[in-house]
């Protein structure tokens, strides 16, 4: 086990339906922050919400826009998570980023 000093959680909330450059969203976001050599991120596909529009999305199965909320989660340093913030602020024009200290430890493979 190995303990991350000055960790950060980053959250980044957008819609399933969102693009940038032509590709999803999500994706874009998760492929940069592989790009800038992150520690790892995961993408939650959730099933409703609502933004600032007050306007709520859900995955009932008689609905044919769904627009549902996606979840981008990264935890490194504070440095590596700063560093990305502006790149983010390029692609998303629509959602939501929090970012929370984090206490971080890290379970590595263990050799077999």
């Amino acid at each position: 086990m190995e303990e991350l000093r000055d960790g950060r959680l980053l959250r980044i909330i957008v819609g399933e339906d969102d693009t940038y450059e032509g590709q999803p969203l999500y994706e874009a976001i998760l492929l940069m922050l592989r790009r800038e050599g992150l520690a790892g991120a995961s993408v939650f596909h959730g099933t409703a919400g609502f933004g600032a529009s007050s306007v709520v999305h859900t995955s009932k199965i008689l609905r044919l826009s769904q627009d549902l909320p996606v979840l981008i989660e990264t935890v490194d340093t504070a440095a590596k998570i700063e560093a990305v913030l502006p790149i983010l602020d390029s692609m998303v024009s629509e959602g939501l980023v929090t970012i929370e200290k984090a206490d971080v430890r890290v379970y590595r493979g263990r050799p077999g």
